[in-house]
């Protein structure tokens, strides 16, 4: 974990909202959970592709990563309460990476999901990722807006006219 430990810092959105973000560890499962709680029921929709209810082994799987092929990031407002997540899942090669991330509905309009995707885009470029994809229902105008204005090149997802894949190559 040190070298995601390495990862921690201060991040500033364009809107001048500041947040500390940093690995997700263990003992953030249950502010997790009151996290996503306010989370609206459509974004939690968004980012699992389901209407799945969040129980322990969801949370865990978010807090509990192997820092090699998976990193998760909290992004900590006042207080230390989660005000977002970004989490990144690598093939076994390290070669692509998919990423997924979560604001809280309170703190949305921000520019935290922005910058949460420049972390983990930045992050995975140290770590040699080549390539990047997110899977987003067509229907998350917003989340597609802010890839694609990151640089994502959208496609229809082969199979599920309802869903688009975004990928960006990384600088090698």
């Amino acid at each position: 974990m040190e070298d995601a430990e390495q990862w921690s810092r201060q991040r500033t959105t364009h809107s001048g909202f500041s947040f500390y973000v940093r690995p997700a560890r263990p003992e953030d499962e249950s502010e997790l959970a009151t996290f996503f709680e306010h989370v609206t029921p459509e974004d939690r929709r968004f980012r699992f592709l389901s209407s799945v209810k969040l129980g322990h082994d969801q949370l865990a799987a978010m807090t509990n990563v192997d820092h090699h092929q998976t990193e998760s990031f909290v992004a900590l407002g006042e207080g230390g309460k989660i005000v977002a997540t970004g989490m990144l899942a690598c093939d076994a090669d390290l070669a692509v990476g998919e990423v997924a991330i979560s604001v809280s509905g309170e703190f949305k309009n921000r520019g935290i999901g922005w910058e949460m995707l420049r972390h983990l885009t930045q992050y995975a470029e140290a770590r040699g990722i080549q390539r990047l994809q997110s899977l987003e229902n067509r229907a998350n105008k917003s989340a597609i807006q802010i890839e694609e204005e990151f640089g994502f090149k959208s496609e229809t997802y082969p199979g599920d006219s309802t869903l688009v894949l975004l990928q960006q190559t990384l600088a090698a």
